[in-house]
């Protein structure tokens, strides 16, 4: 994919996507990425681990989200999604997909007339099944 977008493939951005694998249904603080990649490249600067990070968002390849604790990445979902949201485990971090009916934007629009949706962010949190599941089974 990279490729066919004029971007060469280096060992680097191969080593950044090996590091988002090891938390393939997460977000991981970009911050927690940089020093990881700092591991194996110790001369890395933090703009090219960021720029490669903005990057690879542009071609779809991973999702970077503001949280409060500062940026989050983690790599993108299914791309047959293309438009999505997520449910969030305050347990265990994990993320899970969302499907979402487009009537729900038009739904919104219609409580604000006159004015034109341009984007939003949605997302849910609470505790993913399997957790519930390690509750339960410590109580």
């Amino acid at each position: 994919m990279a490729k066919a977008h004029g971007m060469r493939w280096t060992q680097q951005r191969n080593r950044l996507i090996t590091i988002m694998q090891s938390s393939e249904q997460r977000y991981v603080p970009i911050s927690d990425v940089d020093n990881a990649m700092r591991i194996y490249y110790p001369g890395v600067s933090h703009n090219t681990i960021y720029r490669n990070l903005k990057e690879f968002q542009e071609l779809g390849i991973v999702e970077i989200a503001r949280r409060s604790g500062g940026m989050v990445v983690k790599l993108s979902c299914d791309p047959a999604y293309q438009h999505h949201h997520h449910f969030i485990c305050q347990r265990c971090g994990r993320v899970q997909e969302i499907k979402m009916s487009a009537d729900q934007l038009a739904y919104c629009e219609k409580q604000l007339p006159g004015a034109k949706i341009t984007g939003h962010s949605f997302e849910l949190y609470g505790i993913c099944a399997d957790c519930m599941q390690r509750m339960r089974e410590k109580s």
